[in-house]
């Protein structure tokens, strides 16, 4: 095969095409000289067109002045006393008037029009070229004509005796070269200024035209729109908020997830960012009063992820990213965790009872067993009891008895105290719940190591206010750090596995303030932190007094059977009516979701 054949076809070479510039510098640079050399051009033709005009009107009104200075009440003497000649009075005064001034000619003439001075001596005595009525009737003359003596520029005024008639005429002429040397004389001047201009403007415009290249980075005027196209297809595609700030702190841009994420509308656009958000940790982390990478933000119910770029132009660039659902999981998984340390501890448990359980029955200790049941069990029930007979939420009461449970193994011990009383009659159950396990669970952090390690669980209502207090033995807050301990992403603790923490006490004050509460730190009596969350508002009206005069005529009477009183057990005993003391253990611990560190 011939390797002509395999060998790849060569590149035609391209060629270069001469044409309008596609790059934004080209383009301006050479728009602007255009510009500059049209104004430039525009300016001379401009002046040059008067100029023309104004140097044969000062050559006419110079031609009018010598006339008007030649034609005096002597030379009109001399004119009707003697006859025209070469040597008469009359041509010896006007030669040297003409001599003196640079006129090219001095006529003067009698009312017949003949000539009695001329730089012609042979045209003395003879008529003038051009009809002389005007100047003879009284009026002076100025105009550019051609005569004898070919092309100039003419000023005409009567000659009158001493009495003021008419005698005559006297006629000046300029040379018209003269004129237009003195017009081509000043156009190399003039365009030399034209140039010095033209070039001082194609500095500036190159000047410019760098500053705007290095702006622009060089692109071309199809680079920049489809820049703009894709960046805003990208900003309204992407699913991270992005909001552009000026220098000055001014909303420039917002994306629509940006707008979805902070709860706002396209009228933020323009506006400063302390006014759009509001003062708070969000419009800190965007303003740039809080630095640092990854930053925690709570917007409304949103958890927010905020990292923040400066931009050459003094503003900045920040990308908010939702991690709600990622935070969700987190809480479920530290959630997960706390019940099977619960689980845990109490297999634990029950696998050391059951090992003394089966020592007791080898060595037929039976009455020592019997006790030793009955004393776990009633250990058991009476904590359920104890929670149930101050807590009568369920979700809450089960909550309570599970972080008992994990506080014993990790050797603290969890209590109510005996003022505390709720009642059944949360509008939210589960928001209590995520207040006090957070609560419950930092405590649980702090006393953890510590000898006597206590935490005292209180609930308190006040019309439909319950007031909470979460008092532990542990070291306390510091005073200088008990509002900071309440900022989204501050914490003392070890990351756990969704790699974020501060959350927590930022979500108790969030839910306290969201009813118009308060959530607050302070020492406690013994020692530690005592935390009070007021939430107002958080229980609902009770059920009105069933009537009396329907419960005396008895229970057949009743409509419902909830008002028909205690009903005797089987084992005769009386039952009271709600849940049954321990049954508390029995019912779910919170979900997960409920629970956040």
């Amino acid at each position: 095969m011939n390797p002509a054949q395999t060998s790849p076809p060569r590149p035609r070479a391209r060629r270069r095409r001469f044409g309008w510039p596609q790059r934004v510098f080209s383009q301006v640079l050479l728009m602007q000289l255009a510009i500059a050399t049209g104004v430039t051009v525009l300016a001379t033709g401009l002046f040059l067109a008067p100029l023309s005009a104004q140097l044969d009107d000062q050559a006419m009104r110079r031609a009018l002045a010598i006339a008007g200075t030649t034609a005096s009440p002597r030379l009109a003497a001399d004119l009707t006393r003697t006859q025209p000649s070469a040597r008469g009075p009359v041509q010896t005064e006007a030669e040297r008037i003409r001599t003196s001034t640079g006129a090219e000619y001095v006529v003067v003439m009698d009312t017949r029009g003949v000539r009695w001075s001329h730089t012609d001596p042979a045209a003395i005595g003879r008529r003038v070229s051009t009809d002389p009525a005007d100047v003879l009737a009284g009026r002076e003359v100025m105009e550019i004509d051609s005569g004898t003596l070919g092309r100039s520029a003419r000023g005409k005024v009567p000659l009158r005796d001493a009495d003021g008639r008419i005698v005559g005429a006297v006629s000046v002429g300029i040379e018209y070269d003269s004129v237009r040397d003195r017009l081509l004389a000043a156009i190399p001047g003039l365009l030399a200024y034209a140039g010095g201009a033209l070039a001082a403007g194609a500095l500036a415009a190159y000047l410019i035209s760098r500053r705007l290249q290095r702006q622009t980075h060089d692109l071309a005027f199809s680079d920049i729109s489809a820049l703009l196209a894709e960046r805003e297809a990208m900003l309204h595609g992407i699913r991270e908020g992005v909001v552009a700030l000026d220098r000055t702190g001014s909303v420039r841009l917002m994306n629509d997830e940006a707008q979805r994420l902070l709860g706002l509308g396209p009228e933020a656009a323009g506006r400063p960012l302390d006014e759009v958000l509001g003062r708070g940790r969000t419009a800190d982390v965007l303003a740039g009063r809080v630095t640092g990478e990854d930053l925690l933000t709570v917007r409304g119910h949103r958890v927010l992820i905020a990292n923040r770029m400066p931009t050459d132009d003094g503003g900045a660039v920040a990308t908010l990213r939702d991690r709600t659902e990622l935070e969700r999981l987190g809480r479920e998984l530290d959630s997960t965790r706390g019940l099977i340390d619960a689980l845990r501890a109490q297999d634990h448990e029950h696998a050391n009872r059951m090992h003394t359980l089966l020592g007791l029955l080898e060595l037929e200790m039976h009455e020592e067993a019997v006790e030793f049941v009955t004393e776990v069990v009633g250990v058991h029930r009476a904590t359920a009891e104890q929670v149930t007979e101050k807590v009568h939420d369920p979700l809450l009461a089960a909550l309570l008895v599970g972080k008992a449970t994990v506080s014993a193994e990790r050797g603290a011990s969890l209590r109510l105290t005996p003022d505390s009383l709720l009642p059944d009659l949360l509008v939210d159950p589960r928001e209590l719940v995520t207040v006090v396990g957070n609560l419950v669970d930092n405590a649980l952090d702090a006393v953890a190591g510590t000898p006597g390690a206590r935490i005292d669980v209180s609930f308190r209502t006040e019309g439909r206010t319950v007031v909470l207090r979460v008092t532990d033995s542990g070291p306390g807050v510091p005073e200088e750090r008990r509002e900071l301990i309440f900022t989204e992403g501050w914490s003392t603790k070890a990351l756990p596995s969704h790699g974020k923490r501060g959350l927590g006490l930022a979500l108790v004050r969030r839910l306290a303030e969201r009813r118009g509460g308060t959530a607050r730190v302070a020492d406690g009596l013994g020692g530690g932190a005592e935390f009070t969350v007021v939430l107002p508002d958080a229980l609902t009206e009770p059920e009105p007094e069933p009537d009396p005069d329907l419960a005396a005529r008895g229970p057949e009477s009743a409509p419902d059977a909830a008002v028909r009183g205690p009903e005797p057990a089987r084992d005769g005993a009386v039952r009271k009516p709600g849940p049954e003391p321990g049954s508390a253990v029995r019912r779910p611990v919170p979900g997960p979701v409920e629970e956040a560190r």
